[in-house]
């Protein structure tokens, strides 16, 4: 079998690392496109063979990962419409582009999975969301969800479950960073040099993941574990909590939501 990819940026460098590195499947079995002959060269020092263009890689590879921006998948997709089959199988991981999307541009009832991962890909600490279509088989299924495995985790999700988990761990890294620069950059503020504030605060984020998967406690129980009566924790909260904290985070999920939905229409 051969694995195909279209793009060879930050997340599918990300993911054809990972199978390198978990051994999934073997450099000389996989092709890659980019209109970067620098970012192709990358990894046809890794072993793998290069395409000219995407219509190559459609009509070699057995399994295609389109990891295209949004934007260019209609240019994208015409291109692969030349050597398309129905025993293609394609991995989308652009934020947005529905299966039907994909089949209905190609002309092609070929199975598509859909993958919403995240940037922490790159340091195999991924979060991906994965949905298929009906003509995906469990083999083929087990197969790229073994990839994004090698990654990180994976949940498996709805189709109509997709978009909101972008907003959910695929912007959700954005997030984080912000509030770790807000922290850091307080702390500097108070006297805590930034760089030793955002090493303690980086910490805090491991740490705080850990009790969140692996404690047994609802965040609501871990709050109230950190929250002694009258103590600082409270005082912080309080601030949280005038300002409208948890109204932000939701107003801000559906925006990045509701962006996902128009990026597929």
């Amino acid at each position: 079998m051969v694995v195909g990819f279209v793009g060879a940026g930050n997340m599918a460098g990300a993911i054809m690392n990972g199978i390198l590195r978990a051994g999934i499947h073997p450099a000389q079995d996989m092709i890659v496109f980019d209109i970067s002959e620098e970012k192709r060269s990358v990894f046809q020092q890794k072993g793998l063979r290069t395409a000219a263009s995407v219509s190559e890689v459609v009509k070699d590879a057995d399994i295609v990962f389109l990891a295209v921006k949004p934007q260019n998948f209609a240019e994208v997709l015409e291109e692969a419409k030349k050597t398309v089959t129905e025993q293609t199988r394609f991995v989308t991981i652009a934020a947005g582009i529905s299966i039907h999307y994909i089949t209905s541009t190609l002309g092609c009832d070929c199975p598509v999975i859909r993958a919403m991962p995240n940037t922490p890909l790159l340091v195999g600490k991924g979060a991906t969301a994965l949905c298929r279509s009906e003509k995906v088989s469990d083999e083929d299924f087990a197969f790229v969800r073994s990839i994004f495995e090698a990654c990180g985790t994976v949940e498996i999700l709805r189709e109509d479950q997709i978009n909101v988990a972008t907003s959910v761990n695929g912007s959700g890294p954005a997030y984080v960073y912000l509030f770790a620069k807000a922290a850091a950059e307080s702390a500097d503020r108070q006297g805590i040099p930034a760089d030793a504030a955002l090493r303690l605060f980086s910490q805090t984020l491991i740490g705080s993941a850990e009790m969140l998967l692996h404690s047994g406690h609802t965040p609501d129980e871990l709050i109230k574990m950190v929250s002694s009566p009258g103590g600082t924790t409270l005082k912080a909260l309080d601030v949280f909590y005038s300002r409208g904290f948890e109204a932000i985070i939701d107003e801000a999920m559906l925006a990045c939501t509701h962006r996902a939905e128009e990026l597929g229409k």
